[in-house]
């Protein structure tokens, strides 16, 4: 016989499991992402620049092929060139390409690779990318001074560390960033406050002395295009006239230039932090989102060239009609060095760019001086700096590592090879050989890269097998719980002990190796947790096997073990195929009712072949695709929709007399009351801000109020007498203003038969349970025997856990997670630090967008988990189970998918394959505390219910 572990035990269990999935969170970083910046690094530069300053300008948020096509836009009063004096630098004096953004295509890390030359891992979300998770080096820090102007929310991040008045900073107030006005005006201030720096300069001598010092860089930050992306899309007359008026402050800035210093040792440069997508975000992967314009002219940058062959041109920018011109394309990390050997200045000591003209087969940007001398010697620099870099974390790495491996290309036979490569460069230097020593610096440069990805990932299968060992032995553990053997003691004691005895020895002698390498505290408890798991699984896994087998049988073992792992091997592809979750309701819908449902379950059914339907209605909606448009007439039907399933409900399920009755029915009416003016309220605040006649303040009250007081008063209100019928109606009913104010399109929809679902598998799960005669009331938790059928509940209530997210791609692609629908109750930007919400950020693929502006969308998020917790409390009742037995079942199984997705993860590639793998993983290592948090939530929500159906017994 076996029985459930009580609830003392099932605590500890809890506790233990959430302690070691939010612990196995930080192994992917570990394993995965390392910070790119160490210290003790020296600097080299040329030690002689070109020009004497630098003006470097980022239009945030500004695609590459909106900016190079003569007219992108298919509006009537669109000019011929939208951006006529940036096209004429492309065409007459100036070099033009593509600059290629990494992961993640957000503004911080787009202007840390353009400015510090280095690439941020996907880490420094823990910050937010909002401070710096580590000090780094960057071309201003290097400057004689920098003078830089634009957000607040980018600026500060390169003053901090900074020598005291070198980085001088000028930023609007956050309040300016107002997602329902015209964002080219702060554009139009940062042109404004350069413009009077330098009237000031003429009566402040010492200004005047630092502006006209070598080495000089001037940065403006302009936010305007990325606000407007993010309001109207890219594509818009908005977004349009934003790079006119961007392409007329490049100008204006030139001219500004040349007035003031009166002479031509100025270069510019201007590109792109990252790009934007179709429907204005920038983190969902997209090509557009990585693809950034990149123009350079002025001293020391190369003119236009005519095509190579074969042509550096190729399908996407066939439309700008700049194929008679070289375009050079470029890695976003690569301008640092190119804007460091433009002004003379030192490198970045992170920087882990390549100047474009290392490379002697391609032409670059520069055009020096000295011709092919300073390019050689620009090479040489280069390759110095990457294999300081690695010379640094290689000594870092073998003074910690008992057993270390040097990287053989650059450590041949324990004699460093990167010094003889270094001398070879040199010496072709001294012979004048300009080609040979750009060629063997080039060689160079790519065996240091590849060295420093060696050294990076050089403890990642270390970490894999204690990722492997943890989560099969936590599998392995809380089986226990469920198939516990009534004798605890499991094995002889002598048994025991020997078994606690070898994984005692283990742990020490992987204690002693991590304390020897110095290794990271979060090594000591990776390799804690799998030699306790496998331990107490160890101590009991004999009675355990002869127990389980004698009560399914081998054969029934197999079958139903396929089947689990067949069924979350299709939910981790679900995370990537949508139409997997579509499949799974035609199975659980369809072939499920039909294999096994039999006469008298369909019999007791109260309404035949519900089931079916409110199934194969919600497997529709992850069928559908993910970019919405706005929709008002699918928002107001999925307002309708709810008071229809609503009032249908009620007719059908609640008594018709009593006081609870007319309890019920006042509630009832005044939550119906609230939709119905949510969806008047939108109406009005869709059309006024379609008109961009802005969000009326009257309409934002009004708004806050519905939507307040429909999510807040069930929770806090308790019906004498409730039924968990009522109560489920209720907590519906309760979150219809919030999909009606946040909808985009069906998601409110979506809801609606998600619910419904839900609540119809109460009503099949029982007649079920009644067919099969397990529906006998356990008195405790102790008296509950597990019954096989039960690994199908808790796999329906994963399935539905998931669904959750995915059904209207929440979490599939981040392109569902839209501002217009905040913008109804939030016009105005708001950027507080994001570093709380790290699961939500990782799990939603991370946009920088404000902090209340993302706790809107995730309270939409949230709405349908309270329907699964109340459903879920409702079914265990109905079943007549104890609280958290299903869960139990459940939580054994989570870590079949959690498993597969760690090894998933990914650093490379573009930011959705990044992203999207980091996410999953988090997602499913915090489907523990998110389930528990599930049953936990409805176990309170319906305490009043279950407590009056005890009493009545």
């Amino acid at each position: 016989m076996m029985a459930m572990a009580s609830k003392y035990n099932i605590t500890w269990l809890l506790l233990v499991g959430l302690l070691f999935h939010l612990v196995y969170i930080g192994s992917v970083f570990d394993c995965y992402f390392t910070s790119p910046v160490v210290q003790g690094m020296q600097s080299h530069g040329l030690g002689s620049a070109e020009s004497k300053r630098l003006v470097l300008i980022v239009g945030d948020g500004l695609r590459a092929d909106l900016l190079f096509q003569k007219n992108g836009f298919s509006s009537e009063s669109a000019p011929e060139v939208v951006a006529p004096h940036l096209r004429s630098i492309v065409e007459t004096r100036g070099a033009f390409g593509v600059s290629h953004t990494r992961v993640p295509t957000e503004s911080r890390p787009g202007h840390v690779a353009i400015i510090g030359g280095m690439y941020e891992d996907v880490s420094a979300v823990t910050k937010g990318w909002k401070t710096n998770p580590v000090d780094f080096d960057s071309i201003f820090n290097q400057s004689s001074t920098t003078f830089s102007f634009g957000s607040p929310d980018i600026l500060p991040m390169f003053a901090r560390g900074a020598t005291p008045g070198k980085v001088m900073t000028w930023t609007y107030n956050e309040e300016a960033e107002d997602f329902t006005k015209d964002a080219t005006a702060l554009d139009i201030w940062v042109f404004d406050h350069l413009e009077c720096l330098l009237q000031n300069a003429t009566a402040n001598a010492t200004l005047n002395s630092q502006l006209r010092s070598p080495g000089t860089v001037f940065f403006l930050h302009l936010l305007g295009l990325d606000t407007t992306g993010h309001s109207y899309r890219p594509h818009s007359q908005e977004y349009m006239h934003n790079i006119q008026v961007v392409d007329s402050i490049v100008r204006k800035t030139e001219l500004l230039m040349q007035e003031f210093y009166q002479d031509e040792d100025t270069s510019y440069v201007f590109t792109a932090d990252h790009g934007m997508s179709v429907i204005g975000n920038h983190g969902d992967g997209h090509p557009d989102n990585t693809r950034t314009p990149l123009v350079a002219w002025g001293r020391g940058i190369r003119g236009p060239l005519p095509d190579s062959s074969p042509s550096s041109h190729d399908g996407y920018s066939a439309p700008w009609e700049l194929n008679h011109l070289l375009r050079r394309d470029v890695e976003q990390a690569d301008l640092a060095p190119l804007m460091a050997a433009l002004v003379g200045i030192g490198w970045p000591v992170n920087s882990v760019g390549v100047l474009p003209d290392v490379d002697p087969t391609r032409p670059g940007y520069l055009l020096p001086r000295e011709g092919d001398k300073t390019l050689a010697k620009a090479a040489e620099v280069n390759a110095k700096m990457i294999i300081e870099q690695y010379r640094v974390k290689h000594e870092l790495k073998m003074s910690h590592t008992v057993l270390y491996k040097p990287f053989a290309p650059l450590e041949e036979s324990g004699i460093s090879d990167r010094f003889t490569k270094l001398n070879k460069i040199e010496q072709a230097i001294s012979d004048e050989r300009w080609g040979a020593a750009r060629r063997l610096s080039a060689d160079l440069i790519q065996d240091g890269l590849e060295g420093l990805r060696y050294l990076q990932t050089y403890e990642r299968m270390l970490i894999k097998t204690m990722a492997t060992a943890a989560y099969t032995g936590w599998a392995a553990y809380a089986s226990l719980f469920i198939f516990r053997p009534l004798d605890t003691h499991g094995t002889a004691s002598s048994g025991r002990a020997a078994i606690t005895g070898v994984a005692s020895i283990a742990l020490a002698a992987f204690w002693i190796l991590f304390a020897v390498q110095r290794s990271p505290w979060t090594y000591y408890l990776y390799i804690a947790f799998p030699c306790y798991f496998w331990q107490q699984f160890a101590v009991q896994v004999l009675p355990l096997l002869r127990t389980s087998m004698h009560l399914l049988g081998y054969t029934r073992v197999l079958l139903y073990g396929g089947l689990v792992i067949a069924a979350l091997q299709s939910m981790v592809a679900a995370y990537v195929h949508r139409s997997i979750w579509s499949v799974g309701f035609l199975l659980i819908g369809t072939v499920w009712p039909l294999m096994s449902w039999t006469k008298e379950s369909r019999s007791r059914l109260s309404v035949p072949y519900f089931w079916t339907a409110s199934c194969l209605v919600t497997g529709v909606f992850p069928l559908l695709s993910v970019d919405k448009t706005e929709s008002l007439l699918a928002i107001l039907a999925g307002g309708l929709c709810m008071i229809a399933a609503g009032t249908l409900f009620y007719r059908a399920t609640l008594p018709s007399a009593g006081n609870a009755h007319q309890t019920v029915f006042r509630l009832f009416v005044a939550q119906v009351i609230l939709i119905v003016l949510a969806m008047l309220i939108t109406s009005s605040s869709i059309r006024h801000l379609q008109a961009k006649m802005g969000l009326p303040l009257l309409n934002q009250v009004a708004g806050w109020i519905v939507l307040s007081f429909a999510s807040i008063f069930p929770f806090l209100s308790r019906v004498r007498h409730a039924t968990a019928n009522s109560k489920l109606l209720m907590y519906f009913l309760a979150f219809g203003p919030c999909f009606v104010f946040l909808s985009i399109s069906v998601e409110a929809l979506f809801y609606v038969a998600y619910s419904v679902t839900l609540a119809s598998w109460i009503e099949v799960e029982r007649s079920l349970r009644s067919d099969l005669g397990w529906g006998k009331k356990s008195k405790s938790v102790l008296q509950y025997r597990f019954q096989p059928d039960d690994i199908r509940i808790a796999l329906f209530f994963l399935f539905f856990v998931q669904v959750g997210f995915f059904g209207t791609g929440n979490v599939a692609s981040i392109s569902s997670f839209y501002l217009s629908p905040v913008y109804r109750l939030i016009p105005v930007f708001d950027p507080f630090s994001m570093a709380a919400l790290l699961v939500i950020h990782l799990a939603l693929v991370a946009l920088d967008f404000p902090l209340t502006l993302l706790l809107l969308q995730v309270f939409k998020i949230i709405a349908p988990y309270v329907i699964l917790s109340v459903t879920f409390a409702a079914l265990n009742h109905a079943l007549n189970l104890p609280p958290f037995s299903l869960f139990l079942v459940a939580l054994t199984l989570t870590d079949g998918m959690t498993l597969t997705f760690f090894f998933n993860v990914t650093d490379t590639g573009s930011w959705l394959e990044i992203g999207q793998t980091i996410s999953f993983f988090c997602v499913t290592s915090l489907l523990l505390l998110w389930s528990a948090g599930v049953c936990a939530g409805g176990e309170y929500l319906m305490a009043d219910v279950i407590a009056s159906s005890k009493k009545a017994e």
